[in-house]
C-alpha cells in the first residue's frame, strides 16, 4: 500500500470535542509549500521498510490527570525500527543526542552545559544543510520573516526552539520549545504535556518508560501501518496522556520547518492553519511563549483523502 502522510497523534482533548467547530479556511499556499517539503524529506523513514507499527485497538476515554487507563494494545506501537538508519542519518543522530538534556518535570530549572550547547549547534548545523530547511528558509526570506544570512537564521531557529523560559511561575528557566514538543514534559506530577515526536516515543517505549494504550480516531478515519501521523493514548513514567499527536517516520527537520513557518507567519499568541498534506487534512497549531515556541502540534481532521472525496460530491 502506498505510504500515506496520515494518522497524527493529536494532543488536546479539543480534537474530540471541537471537530465540528468553526475552522480556518484552507491555506492553499502553505499546503503547496508543505507538500513540497514532504517531497524533499529524503530522511523520512519508509513504513514497512524502515519501521513497522501495530496500531491495535481503539483507546477508551480517559480524563486529563487520571492515572487509571484501560490498555487496548498489548503489544508496543513500534515492532521494528531501523536504528542503523537513525544513527547514520546526521540530523536524526544529532537529534537523539539532545533528548536526554532536559529535566522531565516543569518547575525544575534547566542547566545547559557547554557540551549540550555544542550538541544544539551541531544539530542546527545539520538541519540547515537539508533541502527541507533550505526551502523553508527561502520561503521565510521571501516573506520578510527571516534574514537571508544563514548565521542569523540559525540564531532565529535557536531562539524559537531552544531559548529557555519559565513554563511554571515562581521557578527558574524550566522549559523550551524543543523540550516541550520533541522530548515531552510532566506537570505537577499529574499530567504529560507536549511529547509530539515519534523517535522519542520509540526510544521511550523500547526502554519500557512508555506504554502505548491504543489509537484515537473517528470511525471513518481508522489508522493503519502506512499512516505517517497518528492520534494515540499512552502512559509515560506512570502518567497518562489521554490523547497525543505526532508525525510518524518524518525527519526532525521536516517537523521543525513546518512549525517554524507557522510560528513566523503570524504574531498572534495562538496560530492555527488548515492544510492538506499528501492524503490528509489537518490543522497545525502553534502557540507562542513570547519570542519562543510554547507548543506546536497537528490536529488531524481527515485521512485517506476523505476530505477530497467529500468535496467532490
Amino acid at each position: 500500500m502506498a505510504a500515506r502522510f496520515c494518522g497524527v497523534l493529536v494532543l488536546v482533548a479539543v480534537f474530540l470535542s471541537g471537530l465540528n467547530a468553526s475552522r480556518p479556511a484552507l491555506n492553499q499556499e502553505l499546503s503547496n509549500l508543505f507538500n513540497e517539503l514532504w517531497r524533499l524529506d529524503v530522511n523520512r523513514m519508509t513504513p514497512g521498510t524502515d519501521y513497522t507499527i501495530s496500531v491495535q485497538g481503539r483507546a477508551s476515554f480517559v480524563s486529563q490527570g487520571s492515572h487509571v487507563v484501560q490498555d487496548h494494545a498489548t503489544l508496543p506501537l513500534f515492532s521494528n525500527v531501523n536504528e542503523n538508519k537513525l544513527k547514520t542519518t546526521t540530523t536524526t543522530s544529532r537529534f537523539m543526542k539532545l533528548l536526554d538534556n532536559y529535566e522531565r518535570s516543569t518547575g525544575m530549572t534547566e542547566q545547559v552545559t557547554t557540551e549540550e550547547q555544542t550538541e544544539i549547534n551541531l544539530f542546527l548545523d545539520a538541519v540547515l544543510q537539508t533541502e527541507v530547511m533550505k526551502r523553508a528558509h527561502r520561503y521565510l526570506v521571501s516573506k520578510g520573516q527571516s534574514s537571508a544570512n544563514l548565521r542569523l537564521f540559525k540564531s532565529q531557529l535557536k531562539l524559537i526552539w531552544f531559548n529557555l523560559y519559565r513554563r511554571q511561575r515562581n521557578t527558574g528557566l524550566d522549559s523550551c520549545g524543543f523540550e516541550h514538543v520533541f522530548v515531552g514534559e510532566t506537570r505537577s506530577g499529574t499530567e504529560i504535556i507536549g511529547f509530539h515526536n515519534w523517535i522519542q516515543f520509540y526510544l521511550q517505549e523500547k526502554n519500557s518508560y512508555l506504554d502505548y494504550k491504543g489509537y484515537k480516531a473517528r470511525e471513518s478515519d481508522l489508522p493503519d501501518q502506512d499512516d505517517h501521523v497518528l492520534n494515540l493514548q499512552f502512559s509515560w513514567h506512570n502518567l497518562v496522556k489521554p490523547v497525543g499527536s505526532a508525525f510518524i517516520g518524518t525527519s526532525p527537520e521536516f517537523e521543525m520547518a513546518l512549525f517554524t513557518i507557522v510560528f513566523l507567519i503570524n504574531t498572534d499568541r495562538s496560530t492555527t492553519v488548515l492544510v492538506n498534506i499528501d492524503q490528509c487534512q489537518m490543522e497545525l497549531v502553534v502557540i507562542r511563549h513570547g519570542r519562543s515556541l510554547g507548543t506546536a502540534y497537528p490536529k488531524l481532521l481527515s485521512s485517506n483523502s476523505r476530505h477530497v472525496r467529500q468535496h467532490a460530491r
